[in-house]
C-alpha cells in the first residue's frame, strides 16, 4: 500500500509541494497558525493515508506542548520539517529515524582507499 505526502503550512509554502505533485496539504495562514495549526498537524498525523508530512521548522514553535510532542515522536507518518534553522544533522536524524538505518554514514571502506 502507497502513502502520500502531506504538507502543512501557510499556502506560501505548499504551494511549491502543490505544484509538484503533492495533493494532500493542508493550509494554515500565518495569522491563524496559533488557533489552526494543531488541528492541522493533528488531521494528517491521524490519516492512515499520510507516510510522510513536511512543515517548515518555524512552524513548530505555534504548536502545543502535546502536539510538539507528537509531532517529535512520530514514526509513521514520519514528520520532515523542512527551513533555516533545519541544519544537516537534524535531516540526518530524520532520516534515520524514519528508515532505521543512517543513510549519511561514512563508509569506512572508502576511506582507506
Amino acid at each position: 500500500m502507497s502513502q502520500e505526502i502531506a504538507v502543512v503550512g501557510s499556502p506560501e509554502f505548499t504551494t511549491g509541494f502543490r505544484l509538484a505533485g503533492v495533493r494532500r496539504f493542508e493550509n494554515v495562514p500565518d495569522d491563524e497558525k496559533e488557533s489552526s495549526l494543531d488541528d492541522a498537524v493533528t488531521t494528517v498525523l491521524d490519516d492512515d493515508e499520510v507516510g510522510i508530512v513536511v512543515m517548515h521548522d518555524d512552524d513548530l514553535e505555534f504548536l502545543s506542548r502535546n502536539v510538539r510532542q507528537d509531532v517529535e515522536t512520530s514514526v509513521e507518518p514520519v514528520v520532515v520539517t523542512l527551513g533555516s534553522g533545519t541544519g544537516g544533522g537534524g535531516l540526518r536524524d530524520q532520516i534515520k529515524r524514519a528508515i532505521g538505518i543512517d543513510l549519511m554514514e561514512e563508509d569506512e571502506d572508502s576511506d582507506n582507499e
